[in-house]
């Protein structure tokens, strides 16, 4: 008898990858979605729901700018053909992103006709990808002038989060009133779900209630900045509680903080400051996490420090109630106006020691005003 010939192993073809790829852009650019729910394989069910939700997304969104060019081969090809690969995706959300964002994203493909078709979009840690929330599946969208809320959940969670972003608009423009630029945010379902779209490490966002963050790859300077919001722990908060986070996130916006970095303790203590300014809310409420961590411990020597802001950091939400007050006893004694003056100095490149004293307040002068309010507090 003779021998078996071997069976040739299924092999990748980033050829067919590359067009499955094209297809998928042209789909998009001409908001075809029979189109884009022809790229679902059909051993996949699941994939012709999630197309048809992204063409949905690209019309509600109104995404431009959109572009997918294979990059490389992830992992083995399994038995049946399928096999994973990272794209380096761009786009753009018409009328609210300055430039469109780019990242690297995983995509999974299995055979679908004589070629490839698209199964679906992830992340890897190896790949150091993301997925934006677009790409999950059909989102609740809400739109009005100025802002534009994302939400993978129900018409009323982005709805509600519209209002609250309105009012923190107006919120930080009591404030700063010359800021009028658009506002984008998105909320994911699930704080795990918040990792895989900002491409952080799991865990990494569970305990923060929102950030502002660059929506593709932090090194390209002028990608858009988006605020993301943290369901699991948001949806825990009382209103006012909800609305002072979103107010805050918005502080950064204003500040373009992403891209003009300041001392952390001054860059989440003016956020804070502006975020709670007219709440009325009594000490033991705003300092209550700080003046309980001073008595622990007992009253800090210095000011919070990057390392103290990390977001698995013991003790968080103390620290930032600590920069908070000193930015308080900065608007005490310069005035708000002061305040403003010293943030827009030090986010212009000038160290906050040199604005501080410059203004009449030395570091070390704010530093033991600062711990003598903790002190007080702690008695």
């Amino acid at each position: 008898m003779a021998p078996a010939q071997p069976t040739e192993a299924p092999r990748a073809s980033p050829a067919e990858a590359a067009a499955a790829l094209t297809a998928f852009v042209e789909a998009v650019e001409q908001r075809d979605g029979q189109a884009l729910a022809q790229l679902a394989p059909p051993q996949v069910p699941a994939a012709d729901d999630l197309l048809s939700g992204i063409a949905a997304n690209v019309r509600s969104l109104d995404l431009t700018a959109v572009d997918a060019r294979y990059v490389d081969q992830l992992g083995t090809v399994a038995a049946d053909g399928s096999w994973r690969g990272v794209a380096e995706l761009t786009w753009r959300v018409r009328g609210f992103d300055a430039a469109p964002a780019r990242s690297d994203v995983v995509v999974s493909f299995a055979p679908s006709g004589g070629g490839l078709g698209i199964a679906e979009f992830a992340t890897s840690d190896a790949a150091g990808t993301r997925l934006p929330l677009w790409l999950r599946g059909r989102l609740a969208v809400s739109r009005s002038d100025g802002v534009l809320v994302m939400a993978d959940g129900s018409s009323s969670v982005a709805e509600v989060t519209a209002a609250r972003t309105a009012r923190g608009i107006d919120v930080v423009r009591r404030v700063l009133p010359e800021w009028s630029s658009p506002v984008v945010v998105e909320v994911p379902a699930t704080a795990a779900a918040l990792d895989e779209t900002l491409g952080a490490r799991p865990g990494t966002y569970a305990g923060i209630a929102a950030v502002t963050a660059p929506v593709g790859r932090p090194s390209d300077g002028d990608g858009p900045v988006h605020v993301f919001v943290n369901p699991d722990v948001t949806d825990g908060l009382r209103r006012v509680g909800a609305q002072v986070v979103m107010s805050h996130e918005l502080v950064h916006v204003a500040t373009d903080a992403v891209r003009e970095p300041v001392e952390p303790w001054l860059l989440e203590g003016f956020a804070d400051y502006v975020a709670l300014r007219g709440t009325r809310l009594p000490d033991r409420v705003t300092l209550g996490r700080a003046v309980a961590a001073a008595r622990r411990d007992g009253v800090p020597d210095a000011l919070p420090t990057a390392a103290d802001f990390d977001t698995r950091a013991r003790d968080l939400q103390a620290r930032y109630e600590e920069a908070w007050l000193a930015c308080r006893v900065i608007a005490e004694r310069m005035g708000e106006r002061g305040l403003v003056d010293v943030y827009d100095a030090a986010s212009g490149g000038t160290s906050t020691g040199a604005v501080l004293r410059r203004a009449g307040l030395s570091l070390p002068d704010l530093v033991a005003v600062w711990r003598d309010r903790l002190r007080d507090l702690v008695r």
